[in-house]
């Protein structure tokens, strides 16, 4: 049963809502919905839901009335009769509405952190824990030794930048076509509680990443996609906190590595929800990527991506409980134990 994910994702937006209005209403500022993949969250949600509709529909009313006009509406109602259950419905609007405040409850309150927590308070000891760690050695300067800084700049930072699309795309793929919906229950519960858990660790140690306080670390790189990106977000987050720009967000908050987080939720979905095997290597193959990508460019240090982990295991973890997976002990796997209310799959 999937009552308890139900409860944790309406709870959590919840909170997160309350948090972000509470310390709107504290420093004076409006609440914004920030811009993303296809547009502000308002407009990409319900946008990925109606083309992802249209493709679940379409092919394979095409393929399955091999192109006769007649079988065709037969074939699509049959679809929405089967697929499309209330349960379906309910699950795709209540994960949808609550990712949404949840994530952008979550731009604001990092929007808000050096306004609440002051600036990079704790960068210089998660830079002494980066050298200690690699015996005196820039992590980075390693990297970029290793895998040099010319094509394996541009790979890293395609990967690193996936990311934008990868977080809504996944979500609504999970919500709709998850073969078990509770797997839909499973992703969207996890997700929201790793985005949550982000933030909190913002305000635990404001940080703004290598990248941005130790700068002549990566003069080497060439310009790249990400760097624009960082040299864009770290404008943009002077204008927030030193001109008071009303209208925008600051993006910059460094422990812990959301990208490693959600990178790797992603991937624990496709092991333990899917079947195919290329694809779950893929995902694997994407996660490890990201973990160079957030060293190489300096977006993160590496207590951030260890954090980042942790928080995906716990979300991954609870968010399986909350909806009713059952673990195996050893290996890889889990089952369901409830595909809807009425239907039981495995009994424990």
């Amino acid at each position: 049963m999937y009552r308890r994910a139900y409860a944790l994702l309406v709870g959590l937006a919840v909170v997160m809502g309350g948090l972000a209005v509470t310390a709107a209403v504290a420093l004076g500022k409006g609440l914004i919905d920030p811009e993303g993949f296809l547009g502000p969250s308002w407009l990409r949600l319900p946008l990925l839901v109606g083309s992802a509709l249209l493709l679940d529909l379409l092919p394979r009313t095409l393929w399955q009335s091999r192109f006769k006009p007649g079988a065709m509406l037969a074939i699509a109602k049959n679809r929405l009769r089967t697929h499309w259950t209330r349960e379906r419905w309910t699950l795709v609007v209540t994960g949808l509405v609550c990712f949404y405040v949840t994530y952008v409850s979550y731009r604001n309150l990092k929007s808000f952190l050096p306004l609440v927590m002051g600036t990079d308070k704790y960068d210089r000891s998660l830079h002494l824990v980066d050298r200690m760690l690699m015996f005196g050695h820039e992590p980075a300067v390693l990297l970029h030794d290793v895998l040099g800084t010319g094509i394996s700049a541009y790979v890293l930072s395609y990967v690193y930048l996936w990311f934008l699309p990868l977080v809504p795309l996944a979500l609504t793929a999970w919500l709709i076509w998850s073969r078990n919906i509770t797997y839909g229950y499973w992703f969207a519960t996890s997700q929201s509680i790793a985005w949550s858990l982000g933030t909190l660790s913002y305000y635990m140690l404001p940080t703004v990443g290598p990248g941005l306080q130790y700068v002549q670390i990566y003069t080497d790189l060439p310009d790249t996609p990400t760097k624009d990106l960082m040299d864009a977000l770290w404008n943009q987050r002077q204008d927030v906190i030193t001109e008071g720009l009303e209208g925008a967000v600051q993006s910059v908050a460094g422990f812990a590595s959301l990208h490693c987080a959600i990178t790797l939720l992603v991937a624990l979905m496709v092991q333990f929800t899917l079947r195919n095997r290329i694809v779950k290597i893929a995902f694997w193959v994407n996660f490890g990527l990201t973990i160079l990508a957030t060293i190489y460019f300096g977006w993160h240090y590496i207590a951030d991506d260890i954090a980042g982990i942790a928080i995906a295991l716990i979300a991954f973890y609870v968010g399986g409980v909350a909806s009713g997976q059952k673990f195996e002990r050893h290996g890889l796997a889990s089952h369901p134990t409830a595909d809807s209310a009425k239907v039981p799959v495995l009994e424990d």
